[in-house]
């Protein structure tokens, strides 16, 4: 009789993939984890992950022979597979801001995070030294006009919900936590603490569960500034 394929998280330090190592401390099932460093210099992912998938980014989840994939995919996988208390099916209303949170966190909240990191990290890079200037006025005029107020859009009506919610979807945590709390953090080192505060304490709440500590120390380096 031949042993069941081993669950791996091919996870990749400063990403994404924290999020499912939390969620797998807390489904308590059997996991490896194979490390992946970013490059020093571009702080993209290494070629080693395109072996694993072809996207080569993380997180990727390999369980029998086919890896999988984005973020959302495998949350839904895993509490398909070990954690069905993670999805609240009892109740509609509950369920469908399941569904929203789950898709809201990368179909809205992050776009204007990666994009204001992005045009920052234009501005400090701009070369020639007197073209400085110019870049910045540029990026300023961009994150002024689009990504600052859609960003601003999403982030009051999070905090404004989280001030009459425990948790995202239901009574107690569920996959949309789990998804949601990447682009949180991100949004605490790149626009600060302090402005949201019922987002500081959502994110404060789910940093003491033991075991989003264990995957932090299983995880290795995550500073999502």
């Amino acid at each position: 009789m031949t042993s069941p394929s081993p669950l791996v998280l091919h996870h990749l330090n400063n990403s994404r993939s924290q999020r499912i190592l939390w969620l797998l401390e807390e489904l308590g099932v059997d996991y490896e984890i194979k490390h992946y460093q970013r490059d020093a210099k571009t702080n993209l992912a290494p070629e080693g992950l395109e072996a694993v998938h072809p996207l080569g980014r993380a997180p990727i989840i390999t369980h029998g022979d086919t890896p999988l994939a984005e973020s959302g995919a495998i949350i839904e996988y895993l509490i398909d597979e070990f954690g069905g208390q993670f999805k609240p099916t009892d109740n509609r209303y509950a369920l469908n801001q399941y569904r929203f949170w789950m898709h809201f966190a990368e179909g809205s909240l992050m776009p204007p995070l990666v994009a204001r990191l992005v045009l920052s990290k234009a501005k400090e890079k701009a070369s020639p030294f007197f073209m400085k200037p110019v870049v910045a006025k540029v990026v300023d005029a961009i994150t002024n006009a689009y990504y600052g107020p859609n960003l601003k859009t999403s982030l009051d009506y999070v905090n404004s919900y989280l001030k009459e919610h425990e948790w995202f979807a239901g009574e107690g945590l569920s996959g949309a936590d789990f998804q949601m709390s990447f682009p949180l953090e991100a949004m605490q080192g790149r626009v600060g603490k302090g402005q949201y505060q019922a987002i500081d304490a959502w994110v404060n709440k789910i940093h003491s569960r033991d075991a989003y500590q264990r995957g932090l120390e299983k995880g290795g380096e995550y500073a999502y500034a």
